[in-house]
């Protein structure tokens, strides 16, 4: 099983959130997104800052990111 690593993307800077082995990206996708949701309800500030949490693979490609205010389904459908 791979190994993720999960950043909140702040700006140009990535903090890292730590690394966990899990079994695909769907399920990491989903820890980001989990993440994101908790983040940003503990520090609502950073919702405003356009911040997210991205994914990487062991060779620190970026493989998903979600942002910590995303924009709500009824807002994509106009």
């Amino acid at each position: 099983m791979p190994y993720y690593t999960f950043d909140l993307v702040v700006g140009d800077e990535f903090r890292n959130q730590g690394t966990i082995i899990l079994e695909n990206l769907l399920v990491a996708s989903d820890r980001a997104d989990q993440l994101a949701c908790e983040l940003s309800q503990v520090k609502p500030e950073l919702k405003a800052r356009g911040c997210a949490v991205r994914v990487t693979d062991a060779d620190r490609s970026e493989l998903y990111r979600t942002p910590l205010d995303p924009v709500p389904q009824w807002r994509k459908a106009g």
